[in-house]
């Protein structure tokens, strides 16, 4: 960016800019949960929706591999999406994602058993995961590029790490439910129906998500460009990889670094807690909501330093970080109960290390292909290494029994050397000179 371009004294987020980051981070928060709430109750639909007679190892990897499905069509979803935010706004696409996750979510809760209609169980599962998975290909990549073409420029770092921050309640949210349901009903009452208590809820927050979302406004980035005619006169994807596919491979990397980093540590670990450290599901459960409560101010910390110390300095010490609370929680947590929680909390809030994530990722492409390239970029890496995630470190479980803790640190470790990559080529990977000083200008240099 040229000298004429920096700010010298960017305007404070005012109250508008608190109430759009709102809205935003609840209704993301919604539809994370419906998107998720599936891998809380993960034994329990294996169990229900196959055949009876199936190995439980097999059955907890078949179910898995339906959540990787979400995983798998969420390219496709988000470049769809992120396709029509380009040419025609983020605000119509943020809002029919979310109306897209309560319908599907509904279905999942008004589902027949493998018990009723046999193989079509199954089927009709991976069904209403795949439609989860399209809608929420376009919400996380739509919201980091609404919330940041809304704020000033120089605070970015802060209005993703508030909005990761929304996501990750989410996660809290279904952990919350899981637990209630799970302390309230007896195994045999969850199996026969209240299983499906949490995707009604569901569907209900999120149709309340769609209505919460009129209140929001067209970002004052995208209205300038069209206002001016400077929206992609080409296919948005086109332009992102003939033109920007360092910023691609850079963002591919760190949406690896966050998949990892909440996949395993938030929502498989429930599932770990039990089957290898012996603990209730109840104990699981509530060990993961505390340290996803901890993991939620990691993120939004994580976003108000970045925006001071930069991405390079940031990612190399929070990858120290990350790798050594990580390794030391999956070695000691079977100490005891006490130590269990300690360790989560510390984990949880090395984990908020990914708040940080899309300060680099919005700058990693111009205005007018942000939503593709950031969508591109972030589905494909997610639907890689956060779909096949679950299944791989579950299958290597069966060969280390510590398999998930060095693959964590091996996650930590490309977090560091990411670091130092940004330190030496700087934050923004990719520019346009002419978005990039509208956006300086609208967004309050």
């Amino acid at each position: 960016m040229s000298p004429t371009t920096t700010p010298t004294a960017p305007r404070r987020l005012t109250s508008q800019d608190f109430r759009t980051l709102g809205l935003a981070a609840l209704g993301g928060a919604l539809e994370f949960y419906d998107f998720i709430i599936f891998v809380f109750f993960a034994a329990v639909i294996g169990k229900l929706f196959f055949p009876p007679d199936m190995p439980d190892w097999l059955v907890l990897i078949q179910t898995f591999g339906i959540f990787a499905a979400g995983y798998l069509v969420r390219p496709v979803g988000g470049v769809v999406l992120a396709h029509f935010g380009d040419l025609f706004g983020r605000k119509r696409v943020f809002s029919f994602s979310i109306l897209l996750m309560a319908l599907s979510t509904l279905g999942m809760a008004l589902m027949p058993t493998y018990a009723t209609i046999g193989v079509a169980a199954p089927i009709l599962l991976v069904v209403m995961r795949l439609l989860q998975g399209a809608a929420i290909g376009g919400e996380v990549p739509g919201a980091w590029t609404f919330v940041a073409e809304h704020v000033p420029f120089r605070r970015v770092g802060f209005a993703c790490g508030f909005l990761c921050s929304g996501l990750t309640l989410g996660i809290l949210l279904g952990s919350f439910i899981a637990t209630i349901i799970n302390s309230v009903f007896v195994p045999e009452t969850i199996a026969a129906w209240a299983w499906r208590v949490p995707f009604l809820l569901g569907g209900v927050f999120g149709l309340l998500a769609v209505w919460l979302r009129r209140w929001l406004q067209e970002t004052p980035i995208f209205t300038e460009m069209k206002a001016s005619r400077a929206l992609s006169p080409e296919l948005p994807l086109k332009t992102v990889l003939r033109d920007h596919m360092r910023g691609v491979i850079v963002s591919v990397l760190l949406t690896w670094i966050l998949s990892a980093g909440i996949v395993v540590t938030t929502l498989m670990t429930a599932t770990f807690l039990q089957k290898l450290y012996g603990y209730t599901a109840q104990q699981a459960l509530a060990a993961t909501s505390f340290g996803t409560l901890f993991l939620i101010f990691g993120t939004a910390a994580a976003g108000a330093i970045v925006d001071r110390v930069g991405s390079g300095r940031f990612f190399i010490f929070g990858g120290l970080f990350f790798g050594a609370a990580t390794f030391a929680f999956y070695s000691f947590a079977a100490t005891s109960l006490t130590v269990l929680f300690v360790l989560y909390a510390i984990m949880g809030l090395s984990v908020g290390m990914v708040g940080a994530v899309p300060y680099v990722m919005v700058r990693a492409f111009p205005a007018r292909v942000r939503f593709s390239g950031l969508s591109f970029s972030y589905n494909m890496s997610y639907a890689i290494f956060g779909g096949m995630t679950p299944i791989a470190v579950t299958t290597l479980l069966a060969v280390n029994p510590m398999a998930h803790a060095w693959y964590l640190l091996f996650i930590a470790a490309l977090t560091v050397g990411l670091g130092i990559y940004l330190s030496l080529h700087g934050e923004t990977v990719e520019s346009d000179a002419g978005i990039e000083e509208l956006t300086a200008r609208l967004a309050g240099h």
